[in-house]
């Protein structure tokens, strides 16, 4: 059994952008004719032109803090560890929390800071 891909491969994603441009250029006069041409998927060719972005460009609705929420707190982090002191994951909870009750959205999760930063790159933890 094939393995289904969940996200469109750079390749596809230049071939759509190809198609929409033979679009918009009057090379091909169909979207259908286009999609099957370019061999892309003719409903992910509508909501391109209909200005729908890609999946991957999108931000997920668990996602709870903007991305520059994120990085204050990343700045924050880093500037704690240069002083000597040493931020826990109870610290990097509160000043998420604290940066959402200014916005009044609730609270982050209590596996949020583990997961934040395993998936932010410039932080990691060590054990002494």
């Amino acid at each position: 059994m094939p393995l289904l891909k969940s996200t469109l491969s750079p390749q596809n994603e230049a071939d759509i952008q190809l198609a929409i441009s033979s679009i918009n250029a009057t090379q091909i006069p169909h979207v259908r004719r286009a999609a099957s041409a370019f061999n892309v998927p003719e409903s992910t060719l509508r909501d391109r032109r209909a200005g729908k972005p890609a999946r991957r460009d999108c931000q997920p609705n668990s996602k709870k803090l903007t991305q520059l929420e994120e990085e204050v707190i990343v700045q924050r982090v880093l500037g704690l560890d240069q002083r000597g002191f040493t931020p826990t994951y109870a610290f990097v909870r509160d000043m998420a929390d604290k940066l959402l009750g200014a916005r009044g959205a609730g609270q982050v999760g209590q596996k949020w800071p583990a997961n934040f930063v395993r998936r932010t790159e410039s932080l990691t933890t060590r054990f002494n």
